[in-house]
């Protein structure tokens, strides 16, 4: 079973063969930024939602002029700009922390779910790459009540890896608030993650080691050439 990026080093890889699935875990989660978002397309379907999210990342990672020196902060920004419109961060980061959630006030609520878009932007940053081959399959959409998960598969000369995209419905749209790459998933990951350090530390000691990395990354970001 592959591993997810933890909350240990900036810019660690993912274990299993090289990148697998980087085309989903970058551009779905590789640099997320909690901000309004604006109204989204109503899919019709959860797969239709994931299906156009691809197609546009992928407009945005196969744009030449884009791929050009200096311009890589206006790449991260587009990106971001189409991500924040297809993921429910307030879902994922609540099943992210489990049952210490329902112990929160709305304050810290929100302070929890920036907190945790920083920690996903930060996991994931540095991995935006040339698309090459890689393409998506989709294989079956199952919906139950408000949710959905699409199972697919990313196919190219070097991976060839399952993942599926969970999903909730939000006002008649579907939005992302799990992605389980090779039957490793990303929210289960964190959960087990933060579980532990509040077990060791307490919640208020989960929050304050988020926060420093959340310093670190970035002073790092700004003492590195674009």
């Amino acid at each position: 079973m592959k591993k997810i990026p933890s909350l240990g080093a900036h810019g660690q890889t993912l274990s299993g063969p090289e990148k697998t699935s980087y085309l989903v875990l970058t551009a779905m989660f590789a640099l997320l930024t909690l901000v309004a978002a604006t109204p989204a397309k109503i899919a019709q379907t959860a797969t239709a939602s994931v299906e156009n999210t691809i197609t546009e990342l992928i407009r945005v990672l196969d744009n030449q002029e884009l791929q050009q020196p200096g311009r890589s902060e206006e790449r991260r920004q587009e990106i971001e700009r189409i991500v924040r419109q297809r993921v429910n961060y307030e879902e994922m980061a609540k099943r992210s922390l489990g049952a210490s959630w329902s112990e929160l006030n709305e304050r810290e609520r929100q302070e929890f779910v920036d907190l945790f878009v920083q920690l996903l932007r930060d996991s994931f940053a540095g991995r935006i790459n040339k698309h090459s081959d890689e393409h998506v399959v989709f294989l079956s959409e199952h919906r139950e009540e408000g949710f959905a998960e699409v199972k697919t598969r990313i196919t190219g000369s070097k991976v060839d890896t399952p993942v599926d995209f969970r999903l909730v419905n939000q006002f008649g749209d579907w939005l992302v608030y799990d992605v389980v790459i090779d039957s490793a998933s990303i929210v289960s990951n964190y959960r087990a993650q933060f579980a532990r350090i509040i077990r060791d530390n307490s919640y208020v000691g989960l929050v304050t080691k988020m926060k420093r990395k959340a310093v670190a990354v970035k002073w790092f970001e700004k003492t590195t050439p674009q």
